[in-house]
């Protein structure tokens, strides 16, 4: 994946109104999750925007809040591709993936964005393009090839996920389809439903007239 730099501010005041306040001003509330897992009672010392998330009896999990610009999101937020997303922090610096968006129902603006810290050790899951290649058979024949999954999910450490997920169709026949389960990428694991179809050559009104006509042969 490429990589994009992006400064933020720790958040502090979390209330509604500072909320309000910060969108107002074209900021964007967020959130850092996928920190430090530690044992409870915690004895350190949170920064600023930190605090403590307990996920089981005698664990907490160290989260971050956060404020963006929606200058400084546009280019990762507006576009088909995947970052590494390096966080610069009031100067401490975190490597994450964006995980979720949510938007203004009406007005589509951004209320809230999700990171997720990432490092070198703990696979993640994640959204990736896919892309086709070649020039199938079934297309050759008169078909329609059609991408039915433009995105995959996969799980792998974060350094291994590509831009994009390439998928050779030359064998791919009139009528046919490539299922999740028929892929293999190296490096990590698809996790959609195995039998979920990613692309198919369909049967046109041309190539099913030509296919009947030879059947009378």
């Amino acid at each position: 994946m490429k990589t994009f730099q992006l400064s933020a501010e720790a958040r502090t005041d979390l209330g509604k109104k500072a909320t309000k306040s910060l969108r107002a001003e074209g900021k964007i509330p967020a959130v850092i999750n996928g920190g430090e897992v530690v044992t409870l009672p915690y004895t350190g010392t949170l920064n600023p925007g930190q605090k403590l998330v307990e996920i089981e009896d005698g664990k907490g999990l160290l989260t971050t809040d956060i404020v963006v610009t929606n200058d400084a999101v546009r280019k990762l937020v507006y576009t088909p591709e995947i970052f590494a997303v390096e966080l610069d922090v009031n100067g401490k610096k975190i490597n994450a993936v964006l995980k979720d968006i949510q938007f203004h129902p009406v007005k589509d603006t951004i209320l809230h964005m999700d990171f997720l810290e990432v490092n070198d050790k703990k696979p993640v899951v994640i959204e990736v393009p896919v892309k086709l290649e070649g020039h199938a058979e079934g297309v050759k024949a008169g078909g329609k090839l059609q991408l039915n999954m433009k995105k995959l999910r996969v799980r792998a450490i974060y350094t291994n996920v590509p831009e994009r997920l390439v998928i050779n169709v030359d064998n791919l026949g009139l009528g046919k389809t490539i299922q999740v389960g028929e892929l293999q990428f190296e490096g990590l694991e698809l996790v959609n439903a195995k039998n979920a179809v990613v692309c198919t050559v369909a049967l046109t009104r041309a190539a099913r007239g030509a296919a009947a006509a030879e059947a009378k042969k």
